[in-house]
C-alpha cells in the first residue's frame, strides 16, 4: 500500500483496514481518494472564507514590494515561512495608512485558511461596535477568545470606551501563547496609551510582545498610485 493512499485513507476519515486491497484495486480508487481530498478541502477553504471576515482577497503574491523598497520584506518573509498559526505567534504591524499593513495581514489570513485554520478578520471598529450592540457578549467574546487566527486591524483608528478596551484586552490576554494574533495599527506602541488606559496598554502590549514580532512599515501610500 502506498504512502499516498495511506495518506488519504486517514484524511478521509476511514475506519476499516485497507491493508487487504490489491495492487489494481489501489490503481481504481486512489485517483478518486485524490479528487474527494481535494473537493473536501476546497470546500473547507470556502466555508471557512466566508466565516472569516474578509471581504476582498489579498494575496502575498499580488503584493508590490518595490513600490515601497525600505518595507521590511525579508523579516515579514521570515514570518510568513514560519509555520506562525502552528506555534500561535503573533505580528503588530506598524505605520500610517496605505503603506500595505492590511494587504499583508490579510495575506496571512488567507495562507492560514488555506491550511483550514478557523480565521477572523475584523476590524477594530466592526469590533467596538459588535461589543457595545451584542446581546450575547460572552460569547461574543469567547468566540474571538478562542478562533485560531485572529486578525484585529486598524487600531488606532477608533477609541473605544472603556468597558469595550476592557474587553478587547481580555481577548488578546486570553489568546496569549493559545492562538495566533496579528495587529495592524497606526500607532507606535509607545502611543497606545491614546486608546487604551496607560495599565491597559502595557498590559497587552506585554502579551502581544510574548512569541511576538513588531515591523514597522514605511513608505508612500500605495493608494497614490490610482
Amino acid at each position: 500500500m502506498t504512502p499516498r493512499l495511506t495518506e488519504l485513507w486517514k484524511s478521509l476519515k476511514f475506519v476499516s483496514d485497507p491493508s487487504g486491497l490489491s495492487p489494481g484495486q489501489i490503481e481504481t480508487i486512489l485517483p478518486l481518494f485524490e479528487q474527494e481530498n481535494q473537493e473536501r478541502k476546497l470546500k473547507a477553504i470556502r466555508y471557512l472564507l466566508i466565516r472569516s471576515g474578509i471581504r476582498r482577497i489579498k494575496r502575498l503574491e499580488d503584493f508590490d514590494w518595490a513600490f515601497n523598497p525600505k518595507l521590511p520584506r525579508e523579516k515579514f518573509m521570515a514570518f510568513y515561512e514560519s509555520s506562525w498559526f502552528e506555534k500561535s505567534n503573533n505580528l503588530v504591524l506598524i505605520g500610517p495608512s496605505g503603506v500595505g499593513k492590511s494587504h499583508l495581514a490579510s495575506a496571512l489570513c488567507y495562507q492560514a485558511i488555506h491550511e483550514r485554520i478557523p480565521t477572523t478578520f475584523i476590524s477594530c471598529f466592526d469590533l467596538v461596535t459588535k461589543l457595545k450592540t451584542s446581546r450575547a457578549k460572552h460569547t461574543l467574546l469567547q468566540y474571538y477568545s478562542t478562533v485560531k487566527v485572529l486578525c484585529l486591524d486598524e487600531l488606532g483608528y477608533v477609541f473605544p470606551a472603556q468597558e469595550e478596551a476592557n474587553d478587547i484586552f481580555q481577548i488578546l490576554s486570553k489568546r496569549s501563547e493559545l492562538a495566533a494574533t496579528l495587529v495592524t495599527t497606526n500607532l507606535v506602541p509607545s502611543a497606545w496609551g491614546k486608546v487604551f488606559e496607560a495599565a491597559t496598554a502595557t498590559a497587552i502590549l506585554d502579551r502581544l510582545s510574548l512569541n511576538g514580532t513588531f515591523l514597522t512599515l514605511e513608505g508612500k501610500s500605495y493608494r497614490s498610485k490610482i
